[in-house]
């Protein structure tokens, strides 16, 4: 594989598992350094930094982090640039995602939503912008093709990446012409963890709003990321669908 990255060192959130294990293994392949945040996935993270490490040395750290706690955001910044002496590039991936109906919405699920999915990567983008700047370094924001047509009884995650999403624009406008700010917006990639999801049927009529009808794999937004990190010198403030056909069925 093509060592694009080689030199460069990738900040994930949320790189344990699933959509950010992928992102974390193909932008390592491409020879990145990575920064694998995670916050209770401990064992998963152990397993991917002794996998990544066995292929190039020393070249994964991990840092553990509730992303609720703003006061620590800057944190994971400090630690990155201690452990590599530069970042050049974050990718805002971690996400909550549950559930709130109308009537039972309250301030914690709020709180949680909001934080991890809008508040949190603004203020990492924040922590990080004059590193990246200094680096003329990249923002991916991982957002959702629900930001612009919302599920029912997920009001407050709508929201969240909704807001991410005209974020993710903001931070092109803000840290132009310095810093490339972009987003993937997932469709169907994995089921979601959840008893409301092991529905086959209802899984199948999901499948059956695709346009590719099948879903995806964790791979589709890992290429996408990378696309928009190693091959977009002059893509900022645009958010990639990568849902199979269904956003244009929604």
């Amino acid at each position: 594989m093509d060592e694009t990255l080689t030199g460069k060192v990738v900040l994930v959130t949320g790189g344990a598992k699933r959509v950010g294990a992928a992102i974390c293994r193909l932008l390592h392949a491409r020879g990145a350094s990575v920064m694998l945040h995670h916050r209770a996935s401990v064992q998963e993270a152990r397993e991917l930094q002794f996998e990544l490490n066995a292929k190039r040395a020393d070249s994964v750290a991990l840092i553990q982090a509730d992303l609720l706690n703003g006061a620590s955001l800057p944190d994971l910044v400090k630690t990155t640039l201690g452990r590599f002496e530069r970042l050049d590039i974050l990718i805002n991936n971690a996400s909550s995602f549950f559930p709130t109906a109308i009537g039972e919405i309250t301030e914690k699920s709020w709180d949680d939503l909001i934080g991890t999915n809008l508040k949190a990567p603004l203020f990492l983008s924040q922590a990080a912008a004059p590193e990246l700047r200094k680096r003329h370094g990249c923002i991916v924001n991982i957002i959702d093709i629900h930001a612009e047509f919302p599920m029912k009884n997920y009001a407050v995650y709508t929201v969240a990446k909704g807001g991410l999403l005209t974020l993710t624009r903001s931070l092109a406008r803000e840290l132009g012409p310095e810093v490339r700010v972009n987003g993937v917006a997932p469709g169907t990639i994995l089921w979601p963890e959840g008893e409301e999801w092991g529905d086959e049927l209802s899984r199948q009529r999901i499948v059956n709003q695709t346009a590719l009808k099948r879903i995806g794999e964790p791979d589709d937004i890992a290429k996408a990321v990378d696309y928009l990190v190693s091959a977009a010198p002059y893509v900022t403030g645009q958010v990639i669908s990568v849902d199979g056909g269904r956003s244009i069925a929604l």
